[in-house]
């Protein structure tokens, strides 16, 4: 099996080490990335489960950001299911080093909202295009997270996603913040007052996902 080259993005080369993934699916409340390999012979590592991540619409260059909810490593032969070797991942890496090759990671994340570089100003709902196909993916940095995080009407988007586990889903973003935010209390106290503002009625919702945030 031939090993593709890694995409080659159009930012500056000091810039291209955070893009770890590129855009191969995108639609107007989220997208789909496919992690990208690296030059040793492991495997891509999965983002973290509510993790910050964002893309940019080349359009407009505007960074749009999102929280990752479903993620998974599957072969990229589609017919073929991945076989159990009883092997280490040293062993792999002597014996059966193709395997790197034939396996692919993929992550969906949640449009949450989007950015205006030129005057730093937050939107905390969907941007007017998702990110185009073959856009790098990188993390949020801290400083993009507390900026993002001051206002906190995405928690409604969260709430609202499709195919999710939204419950676990808004308590491992919440946790993901509150720890960039340094184990700001204030924060989280006026995170969980909004919760209970919307989900005002359903109660049981509302203690699970406090009942997952641990602060």
């Amino acid at each position: 099996m031939v090993r593709l080259p890694l995409p080659q993005f159009s930012e500056n080369p000091g810039d291209r080490g955070d893009r770890f993934a590129e855009v191969i699916e995108t639609a107007t409340t989220e997208f789909l990335a496919q992690c990208l390999d690296g030059d040793e012979l492991r495997f891509p590592t999965m983002p973290p489960f509510g993790s910050w991540v964002k893309a940019v619409d080349e359009e407009s260059g505007n960074p749009i950001y999102g929280v990752v909810y479903h993620a998974t490593t599957t072969p990229i032969d589609s017919v073929h299911r991945a076989q159990a070797l009883g092997m280490s991942l040293e062993e792999l890496r002597d014996r059966q080093p193709q395997i790197f090759a034939m396996l692919k990671t993929e992550f969906r994340a949640a449009i949450v909202g989007f950015v205006v570089p030129e005057s730093g100003q937050v939107y905390q709902y969907l941007p007017p295009r998702p990110p185009q196909i073959h856009q790098g993916v990188a993390y949020c940095t801290p400083d993009e997270v507390i900026d993002f995080s001051e206002e906190l009407d995405f928690l409604r988007t969260l709430l609202e996603v499709g195919n999710a586990p939204v419950e676990a889903l808004t308590a491992a973003a919440i946790r993901e913040i509150y720890q960039i935010r340094k184990t700001e209390r204030e924060w989280l106290v006026r995170a969980g007052r909004t919760l209970s503002l919307l989900l005002k009625d359903d109660y049981d919702r509302l203690r699970l996902i406090l009942g997952q945030i641990h602060p």
